[in-house]
């Protein structure tokens, strides 16, 4: 069973190759433009996510868990960690931070929360 999941495995690697250098040889005299042109994109896709969170709360569609987050967030306006976050919904000391983690991820992706990054490896989030 193994083997003929790597062999498939491998098989669609072998496909997807001869795609990729087709468009890296297309492409390569045009580098410039290509960089310009994904610039571009990521500055649009920035200026639809900041107006999106208004439009997101009603448009995304969250799991029971990622509502409770949210909610969490929203009342502590100053932020909180992960570790908080889990406490305060009531989940063991020990587990707190991997509990909300997944669903402040999501959150993140969607725009309805803000993560800021602190010295070393703290984090608070924020919503917007």
């Amino acid at each position: 069973m193994r083997i003929s999941h790597k062999r498939k495995v491998q098989l669609k690697l072998q496909k997807q190759t001869p795609v990729f250098a087709e468009l890296a040889t297309k492409k390569a005299p045009n580098v410039e433009t290509v960089k310009s042109a994904s610039v571009a994109k990521a500055v649009e896709t920035k200026k639809e996510v900041k107006v999106a969170p208004a439009k997101a709360t009603s448009a995304v569609s969250l799991t029971p868990k990622q509502q409770q987050v949210l909610d969490i967030v929203v009342k502590n306006a100053e932020g909180l960690n992960p570790k908080g976050i889990g406490l305060e919904a009531g989940q063991e000391d020990a587990k707190a931070a991997s509990w909300a983690t997944g669903a402040l991820k999501k959150l993140t992706e969607e725009g309805l929360v803000e993560r800021i990054q602190l010295a070393g490896n703290k984090v608070l989030y924020k919503a917007l």
